[in-house]
Formats: structure tokens, C-alpha cells, sequence
């Protein structure tokens, strides 16, 4: 049965006193994420629209172009997936350019519960994770123990990485505890594979609230954090991915705990993927340009980063037809 919402939320061990203390109750869960400091709106669009203006050399534009297909979660979450659509997923991740062997593996394959088994099957001995949405995704409208088998189903198929998506409507009713206690055990129904807490922060309104729900999401447990589902409108943004990275970077500095961020939804071409690197390596530090701690949940990008990485080395543009499109 599902704690009620009015409990208040275990204490989390390991966190230092002062992030301890904000786990034991909900009035000091509240106190602690209201008493975030407020986001300076100007300042981090600001910060943001002029790290997005910088350009980087062609030497460097290469290994960005590599190591964003190496961080891309290949994604398809659609009500007509077929188990053929994500074999011939899973075969692309395996080898994004066939003519070009040496271009990275990405880092996983993103599918619906149901087709976990498929995808872990046609990854076998390839070193590609196989990542699945859960807890009712996209709207998170269920109840706990439905949203809780959800997530067993897809780790009893194998998955490594669970993406799960916070109760908005609680969130944004001020039920932190409930929030908080949900994603508990959504990571102790994970085992072994790693948490992405899904904030869907086109729904929260403001950069506070991101903020907020970032800190929530680290608190209780959560391996990455993540913008968005890719359902909702505005998805994954400048903006907003700095104010998530800057949360994980403060983390890091309070716990000595390396946490990861990852945008996804309306991210489609390889001068976008670069705003965001260049976004990593100066908000959060360079220790992030690392798949493990960065992800882009992508469908269409990845098309994108192999035109623009046959560009870099042959000199001229390559269209769609020397790549496979989704």
C-alpha cells in the first residue's frame, strides 16, 4: 500500500548534517527547498544566450561532434513502436555511421517497459545501455504501486537505467514529502540500475521551481536529473539545463557526490548539442563531459552529429542519404 501523502519523508544516510536534516520531516523538507536561493531570471538567460554564442575550432568541433554521439540515449517513445523499429534502433546505436567504424557507440537506447526485452536482446555484448521510461510516463498519473510495478517490469527485462517522471500536479501543490518519498522507492525498486528523476520543467513554471525540483530529485536518490519526457512544450532549454547543472555542481561541493543532468526533447542539431557542452564545461566543470554524468535524450540529433562529422573530415556537406534516418 502507498505511504499517504501527509507522511513525512525517511531520513536519507550518508548526506552531510545540514542536507540530513532537510530529509526528516516535510515542514524541514519544505524549509530547506524554500530557502533555496532564488534565481536571478536575467542573469542565467543572459549567462546562457552568451555561452551559446561561442565558437569553437575545427580540431575541437570534432571531439565535441564524438562526444556527443557517445552521450546521445537514442530514444523512441511512441505508441506505434514496433520490436522490428527498435531492433533497427538498437543496430544503429551499435554503429551510428556503418561506413565509419570509428564513430562512438552511443550511451543507450531509450524504450517503453514493454519493449525492454527486445532492446536488451539485440544489445547483447555491445556496451550500450538499455534505458526505459516508467511510473506512468509521460503523465505520472497513476498510483504508487501501479507506477512501482511499472518500474519492476522494466528492470525484471533487463534494463540498466530507469526514467521516471515526478508528480508534477504534488510538486506544484507544495508535497515535497510525497514527491520525495515516490522517488525513494522508485531507486529502491531500481536495484542495480541507475535513476533519472524526469522533472518535466516546461510544467514547473519557473526557474526556482527548477531548482527546487532539482535539489528534491538529488535528495532522494536520483542518479541524473532530466528536463523533460520530449511530451511537453517547452521541452529541454538553455536556460534551464543551467540552473540543473548548477544544482549538481553545488551538490558535488556539499556531498563529494558526482550526479548527472540530462536534457532532453526538442535537441536536434550539432550546433545545439555544442551550446550544451560548452554549457557543461562552464557551469557544472569539466568533469561532466562524461556520458556518465551528461546525456542528450535525442531521437533526431544523432542524424545530425553523423552528417556534420563527415562534413568535419571529407569537406563538404553530407545529406540525409549517407546516413540512416529514424
Amino acid at each position: 500500500m502507498a505511504t499517504p501523502p501527509s507522511a513525512p519523508p525517511a531520513p536519507t544516510a550518508g548526506l552531510p548534517p545540514e542536507l540530513a536534516d532537510a530529509t526528516r520531516d516535510e515542514t524541514s523538507l519544505r524549509r530547506f527547498l524554500q530557502g533555496l536561493p532564488g534565481v536571478d531570471q536575467v542573469g542565467v538567460e543572459q549567462r546562457a544566450a552568451g555561452l551559446a554564442t561561442r565558437s569553437i575550432k575545427k580540431a575541437s568541433k570534432l571531439w565535441a561532434i564524438d562526444m556527443a554521439i557517445s552521450m546521445v540515449d537514442l530514444t523512441t517513445l511512441e505508441g506505434a513502436d514496433t520490436h522490428g523499429k527498435v531492433r533497427s534502433l538498437c543496430a544503429k546505436a551499435r554503429r551510428p555511421d556503418p561506413e565509419r567504424p570509428d564513430v562512438p557507440q552511443v550511451a543507450a537506447v531509450c524504450v517503453y517497459p514493454d519493449l525492454v526485452a527486445t532492446a536488451v536482446e539485440a544489445l547483447k555484448g555491445a556496451p550500450v545501455g538499455v534505458a526505459s521510461v516508467a511510473t506512468a510516463f509521460p503523465s505520472g498519473r497513476a498510483a504508487r504501486d501501479i507506477k512501482l510495478a511499472d518500474v519492476k517490469d522494466a528492470v525484471d527485462a533487463g534494463a540498466s537505467e530507469v526514467d521516471m517522471v515526478i508528480d508534477r500536479g504534488a510538486f506544484l501543490s507544495g508535497r515535497y514529502g510525497q514527491v520525495f518519498e515516490e522517488i525513494q522507492a522508485v531507486k529502491a525498486a531500481c536495484g542495480d540500475a541507475h535513476l533519472k528523476v524526469i522533472l518535466e520543467t516546461g510544467e514547473l513554471a519557473t526557474y526556482d521551481n527548477v531548482r527546487r525540483a532539482s535539489w528534491l530529485g538529488l535528495l532522494a536518490g536520483g542518479d541524473f536529473i532530466k528536463t523533460s519526457t520530449g511530451k511537453v512544450s517547452p521541452a529541454a532549454t538553455l536556460p534551464v539545463a543551467h540552473v540543473m547543472l548548477q544544482a549538481v555542481h553545488d551538490w558535488h561541493k556539499t556531498t563529494g557526490e558526482l550526479r548527472g543532468v540530462k536534457p532532453a526533447g526538442g535537441i536536434r542539431t550539432t550546433k545545439d548539442a555544442i551550446r550544451y557542452l560548452v554549457a557543461v564545461h562552464e557551469v557544472a566543470g569539466p568533469q561532466w563531459l562524461d556520458p556518465k554524468l551528461f546525456r542528450f535524450g535525442a531521437s533526431s540529433l544523432l542524424n545530425d552529429l553523423l552528417m556534420q562529422r563527415r562534413t568535419q573530415l571529407e569537406g563538404h556537406y553530407s545529406g540525409p542519404d549517407y546516413v540512416t534516418v529514424d
